[in-house]
């Protein structure tokens, strides 16, 4: 379940370069896939965690020379950073011997330190692959599939938990682990109350405009600091700024990223919301609906799509604008909760701005049909089946 659409990509990316980064959040399975892949050939796994596997490698040139036949899995890399000198050196060594690619399948939690240090010395060596929440595709043939989805997230004991309570026990948990333990473990010297503080106002504001002045001013802090708090959960791949689309037609745009907490389980957690009932008569409901579209929809997009929102001054809007490139170009969609969809003026006004290769009303139903000749109404499952086929 887990792997289903991410195990290809990094099977890919190993065929092509002798390091691969699987980078993610905590507990989305990252793990689970490195082993799986690990089962397919030779391998060792050293999670840098633990003490007796990151003794193993006080000489790591010595180490990872007697394995250099095996795929060499490194989990939680960010605890040796310096490693990365390492392996540039046996990269290139190998490569000498004729071993270019496949040499080591490396994860992390996507800090910054963890990106900076890979890009500047394995340029040229590796490629990243993304690993998010579980999608809707991968959990489809779950009863009652989208709901629980929607209502518990897509980290997977999330998902997978006995009830509702269980699930929200454990991701109020994840929320505990991260806030204690991974932020100051990578180097961040902020008060966990404070990005605590951040987290929670930004699942009530789940979807809004940025204005981080206002941020700012509620935490107490400066906006500086409060545009470095949200580079953090941006960089751990919690929040997704979502930015404006820009083109030229002639009219004031909207200028400011859309902000979104990436899993809507941790949404409701962060909100206190724990069963279905109470989400479908809170406010964040339509936000929260339209967040979860939105991760899923870019769980299954081609690579290297290009996502944003459209919004002028005037009223004119498109929840989403996919630029997927070559033939099929521009995609407008509009996200909406409604059985029986009915889009705005500024929906209207907004497609005939962009002039889209297709335009969709995303809803939550299942049945698919047009609107007008150019708009046609579609199932989240369908949508993210469209961008399945285009890959």
């Amino acid at each position: 379940m887990i792997a289903r659409y991410i195990t290809p990509l990094v099977l890919q990316a190993l065929q092509r370069q002798a390091a691969v980064t699987l980078i993610g959040p905590r507990q989305v399975g990252k793990t689970t896939l490195a082993y799986e892949i690990g089962l397919t050939r030779p391998s060792v796994y050293l999670d840098l965690e633990s003490a007796a596997d990151r003794n193993k490698l006080s000489d790591p040139e010595l180490f990872l020379q007697q394995h250099q036949d095996k795929l060499v899995i490194l989990d939680e890399i960010h605890r040796i950073p310096e490693l990365f000198t390492s392996l540039r050196g046996l990269i290139d060594q190998g490569r000498r011997q004729g071993r270019r690619t496949g040499r080591f399948l490396v994860l992390g939690s996507a800090s910054v330190e963890l990106l900076r240090q890979s890009s500047e010395t394995l340029a040229g060596r590796i490629e990243y692959v993304a690993m998010g929440t579980l999608n809707l595709l991968e959990v489809a043939s779950y009863p009652d599939a989208l709901n629980t989805l929607w209502l518990q997230g897509g980290l997977p004991d999330s998902f997978l938990a006995a009830n509702p309570l269980d699930s929200l026990v454990f991701r109020r948990n994840f929320i505990r682990t991260y806030l204690e333990r991974d932020v100051p473990q990578f180097g961040f010297r902020i008060a966990a109350q404070t990005i605590e503080r951040l987290w929670t106002m930004l699942a009530h504001q789940q979807g809004a405009l940025l204005n981080v002045a206002q941020l700012a001013a509620s935490l107490g802090v400066s906006s500086p600091s409060a545009s470095h708090y949200l580079d953090l959960l941006v960089d751990l791949l919690l929040v997704r700024r979502l930015p404006p689309y820009f083109i030229n037609v002639g009219k004031r745009l909207v200028k400011s990223p859309r902000v979104y907490i990436r899993d809507s389980g941790l949404v409701h957690a962060l909100l206190g919301i724990g069963d279905f009932d109470t989400l479908l008569g809170h406010p964040v409901i339509g936000a929260s609906w339209e967040g979860f579209v939105i991760e899923n929809l870019l769980a299954v997009a081609p690579p290297h799509t290009s996502a944003s929102f459209y919004r002028t001054a005037a009223g004119a809007e498109m929840d989403v604008v996919l630029e997927l490139g070559g033939r099929h170009g521009l995609w407008a969609i509009e996200i909406k909760r409604s059985l029986a969809p009915i889009p705005s003026k500024g929906f209207y006004h907004a497609q005939a701005d962009l002039n889209p290769q297709k335009t969709f009303v995303v809803y939550a139903g299942q049945e698919r049909y047009p609107l007008n000749e150019n708009v046609e109404v579609i199932g989240l499952i369908a949508l993210m089946q469209e961008l399945m086929a285009i890959h």
